[in-house]
């Protein structure tokens, strides 16, 4: 599977991504830690992708720099600036997050959906917020789908519609939760692609899968996590043709 093929776009959009760094991040539910001192850093303007099994910590990872789950204990900064000290409300107007479901109201157009929250969280007027969210299903490449519901689009273009949503809030960085794993496997390719040309554009993107080809070719960073810990982390060629450690050279020859 290749990357390469951008969705069409009206005007191509450059992002100006922020830089992202977690210290020492540590998360638990309840008396149970799931994750456990995570250090890790995302250079503005690049795409990280964490790899690992199930129930390593990816998605609380996700959770934790978007302030959905309270971390522990640690730090996340965003350009710089904590995070933890801010309204989780202000935060997820600058984090972006797309989750593998796709979240969207099934009694609202594609272009509503995403205008919505416009209106609700920047306080746009009508007429504004549905010229950005129209700006933006373009930029998905579903122009033409705008005035459809979501019982009326397939699993891979409600997901662009998603992933317009969070565009539209003008996010510095954007997490993706395993975004393709609920899609049909000949509907992966579209959301992979759009994912790829956001990346080139600039955003910055930490980006949970499970696509292994899309890792060693779009990612500039590979982390490799298990039982709550960054076991692994450098470049994809190393990660993936030189693994160090036993257990992501185990994990490799599963998935691979």
């Amino acid at each position: 599977m290749t990357y390469t093929s951008p969705l069409p776009v009206a005007e191509p959009h450059v992002y100006a991504g922020s830089s992202l760094e977690l210290q020492d991040l540590t998360m638990a539910y309840g008396d149970i830690e799931v994750l456990r001192q995570v250090n890790l850093t995302v250079a503005p303007g690049t795409t990280t992708c964490i790899i690992g099994p199930s129930g390593s910590g990816k998605s609380t990872l996700l959770r934790g720099v978007n302030r959905l789950h309270e971390p522990k204990s640690g730090e996340v900064l965003l350009a710089g600036e904590s995070v933890l000290t801010q309204k989780p409300d202000a935060v997820r107007k600058r984090i972006g997050l797309v989750f593998q479901h796709f979240n969207l109201f099934p009694d609202h157009s594609a272009l509503e959906n995403v205008a919505l929250s416009l209106r609700n969280v920047k306080g746009l007027s009508k007429v504004e917020s549905r010229r950005i969210a129209l700006e933006r299903l373009t930029e998905v490449g579903l122009a033409e789908r705008a005035d459809h519901r979501p019982r009326d689009l397939s699993g891979g273009q409600q997901q662009r519609v998603a992933i317009a949503r969070a565009l539209a809030m003008e996010p510095e960085v954007m997490l993706f939760d395993e975004a393709t794993s609920a899609l049909d496997p000949e509907l992966v390719k579209g959301v992979l692609n759009l994912m790829a040309t956001l990346a080139r554009r600039g955003m910055t993107m930490l980006v949970v899968t499970h696509e292994m080809g899309f890792a060693r070719k779009v990612a500039d960073q590979v982390v490799f996590m298990d039982e709550g810990r960054v076991v692994e982390a450098g470049k994809p060629g190393d990660l993936f043709d030189r693994p160090q450690s036993p257990r992501l050279q185990r994990f490799l020859s599963e998935v691979l």
